[in-house]
């Protein structure tokens, strides 16, 4: 690739319906592997936050040092911001006592902060400017932000009457709304794109739990390291079969 080509290209993908799919299923493997580590593995949730987040920096510091998309390590810097976030709001909602509300409440207004405060510094937060390192900054924090408030918003809807299934049914009909008004151009093609990311963590976790959690409690009992281990393998396939290009810069 030549530098006029490059300079053209962001450092993130473009947002294709592959994106999405891989997304769901990074969301979901973060649900099932964050809790492999804290739960089944006894390291808890502190020290299972302090694993992954020292990973996620590691793999960011990465990700902003290099010069151009690089599909692999992009995905796995997804991952890794996924199943911090599924661990923080573990840590959040369960050991601090804060609680599914609570914590979906809090972690959106960090989210929205986050938005703010790159829009005010920036002058824009689509997904299209990420690749100068400040912006990169911004988007890194605010996708972990928006993975750690998947995990709280998701267990808060499934704790209900609704269960894991129904909460996938309301948050994937949310998703198909979102794209809906996507293609209608009901509104702002950034803010339905971030609105799409959040939901797709929610989504993830719910399915995440339904695959692992014990069929007593309404899961099908695969087992956290199984269910993971096929989830990674879902996305390896998907990241080598599906065209991976970087997004263009507008």
């Amino acid at each position: 690739m030549n530098d006029a080509a490059e300079q053209a290209l962001t450092k993130v993908p473009a947002v294709t319906l592959g994106f999405w799919i891989i997304k769901i299923l990074a969301t979901t493997f973060g649900e099932t592997a964050g809790d492999t580590v804290s739960m089944s593995l006894g390291w808890g949730y502190l020290a299972g936050s302090g694993l992954f987040a020292m990973l996620l920096a590691l793999l960011v510091a990465a990700q902003i040092g290099v010069r151009r998309f690089h599909p692999w390590l992009y995905w796995v810097t997804i991952i890794a911001s996924t199943t911090v976030g599924t661990t923080m709001s573990d840590f959040a909602t369960r050991s601090m006592g804060i609680g599914y509300p609570g914590g979906s409440v809090v972690l959106l207004g960090l989210v929205l902060v986050s938005l703010l405060i790159w829009w005010r510094d920036m002058g824009s937060i689509n997904v299209s400017t990420v690749h100068r390192p400040r912006v990169e900054i911004y988007y890194w924090l605010t996708i972990t932000f928006s993975q750690t408030l998947g995990t709280a918003l998701g267990d808060w809807i499934a704790d209900g009457s609704l269960g894991y299934l129904g909460a996938a049914v309301v948050f994937g009909s949310l998703l198909a709304i979102t794209a809906l008004a996507y293609f209608r151009n009901w509104a702002s093609h950034v803010a339905l794109f971030w609105i799409a990311f959040i939901l797709t963590r929610p989504l993830g976790a719910v399915v995440g739990d339904f695959l692992d959690k014990p069929v007593a409690n309404g899961g099908l009992a695969l087992g956290r390291a199984a269910a993971s281990a096929v989830l990674f393998l879902a996305i390896a396939t998907l990241v080598l079969a599906l065209p991976q290009r970087a997004g263009r810069r507008h």
